[in-house]
């Protein structure tokens, strides 16, 4: 656990974090919207969560699973060697990336959170809040 306060939301990044939460692309709002309150098969996410120096659009703890939102900047030469980087540390966590080019959430939302749900590991699909009690 140690390891994982050493990496996970550096105070450095504190303002930066907050400042892209209070600023989010038209893509990322909607986006938000559907996975905030553990919409999607009981998941939390979070919303702009740092692993070392790399802040993340959304972050799912529970799955290891960063979901990413590419606009524009993201398809410059320069951008997907840095993306590359990011990706490739993020493995070395055992942190699954998903990317998705912004237009998609607006063509076709339930299949970007299919695809989500897709990387989902098999004993947590079922939400907790929703199974029935035990007798």
């Amino acid at each position: 656990m140690q390891l994982h306060n050493q990496i996970h939301n550096l105070k450095n990044l504190k303002k930066q974090r907050k400042d892209l939460r209070n600023n989010p692309t038209p893509a990322e709002a909607v986006l938000w919207k559907a996975l905030q309150k553990r919409q999607l098969a009981g998941r939390k996410f979070r919303r702009q969560h740092s692993v070392g120096h790399y802040i993340l659009d959304f972050y799912c703890p529970a799955e290891k699973l960063a979901v990413e939102l590419d606009g524009e900047p993201h398809l410059a030469p320069n951008r997907r060697e840095y993306d590359e980087k990011r990706t490739a540390f993020l493995d070395s966590l055992h942190i699954k990336v998903v990317r998705f080019e912004n237009k998609f959430v607006f063509e076709n939302l339930q299949g970007i959170l299919d695809e989500i749900r897709r990387h989902f590991s098999n004993e947590l699909n079922l939400d907790d809040r929703t199974r029935p009690p035990l007798d």
